[in-house]
């Protein structure tokens, strides 16, 4: 397999990392574009070329992905204005984004386009967010000279992650969980795994214009993975399910709030859809299992880092092992 250029838009953030990690064991050339430099500092034992620039600046994004063998867009977020079909922030970053990299990808003559997603991406979802992540997935593939290949993963778990660490860290201050949506369900994938797969889309040339829907080995409710998270943590919690009319009053208190919201009301809206594999009559929606990963259980790496200094040993005797 030849050494490859690529440009890793959402580079500096948790998946990324992982990402840029897993692309320089193959020896390719990585191009992380930021807006501030500083936020990349730690990919640079990597060898990552770190490039500040604006992605939104037409020129400069030709600029970036000229003479590139692929582009990989990870850029996502989970929050918001609201508006209709979907908030401007949203538009902005899984719509907008992904029109002016692909078209600049047409422009300049690069022939992959790797882009991710979110499972239970849907053009009629019941939430904004999965609303534009498909809109998103039609810019991605809207350049015929442009093979793009989606990835639509389920949560994403792993060290420095915002989902388990953020109920380890609510169940270190808070005597019981009131908890919106406790049995959504959730199939949590871990982030090495959600790398590889990117690793060997892109290394195979056959998995252009592929979709692949990333998910674990196990399902788990929403609850469920509270109590996991506070009990590898060293401080489980009484979890209390709140009822729909509640659980919105609490989104819209935490909309008010200085700073990123814990959850919204679009949240909420997403969890009416369970986050979790289907089985797919298109034979262009594939599986890790195509991709020929071995899946890592939320349980074999989530203790390790969710514990406490020293807790990790208690933890395993508490479990008998």
């Amino acid at each position: 397999m030849h050494a490859q250029s690529v440009v890793l838009f959402g580079g500096t953030g948790f998946i990324g990392s992982h990402l840029a990690a897993r692309l320089s064991e193959h020896a390719i050339d990585i191009v992380v574009p930021t807006r501030h430099e500083s936020h990349a500092m730690h990919l640079m034992p990597l060898g990552v070329d770190i490039v500040q620039a604006d992605p939104y600046d037409d020129t400069a994004l030709r600029k970036l992905v000229a003479g590139r063998d692929a582009v990989i867009n990870l850029v996502g977020i989970l929050h918001s204005r609201r508006g209709s079909p979907y908030g401007p922030d949203f538009r902005r970053a899984h719509v907008d984004l992904p029109h002016r990299i692909a078209a600049a990808c047409a422009i300049e003559g690069v022939p992959r386009y790797l882009h991710m997603s979110a499972l239970g991406a849907a053009r009629n979802g019941p939430s904004m967010y999965q609303r534009s992540k498909a809109d998103g997935e039609a810019a991605a593939a809207s350049q015929p000279s442009v093979a793009a290949t989606i990835f639509r993963p389920s949560v994403v778990f792993g060290p420095e992650d915002k989902f388990l660490n953020m109920f380890a860290r609510l169940q270190r201050h808070l005597p019981v969980v009131p908890l919106a949506c406790a049995h959504a369900r959730f199939q949590p994938v871990y982030v090495g795994d959600v790398a590889e797969a990117f690793v060997r889309a892109l290394l195979d040339p056959h998995t252009a214009g592929l979709t692949y829907e990333l998910g674990g080995p196990q399902v788990y409710e929403l609850a469920e993975l509270v109590r996991l998270a506070g009990r590898y943590a060293g401080h489980e919690r009484k979890v209390i399910a709140l009822p729909d009319a509640l659980a919105r009053l609490q989104a819209m208190l935490f909309e008010l709030l200085p700073g990123e919201p814990v959850i919204t009301r679009d949240n909420l809206d997403s969890m009416k859809v369970d986050n979790v594999l289907e089985p797919s009559r298109d034979n262009k929606v594939l599986t890790t299992a195509a991709l020929g990963i071995k899946l890592t259980a939320l349980e074999a790496v989530a203790p390790q880092y969710l514990a406490p200094p020293g807790g990790l040993d208690v933890l395993r005797a508490r479990a008998g092992r």
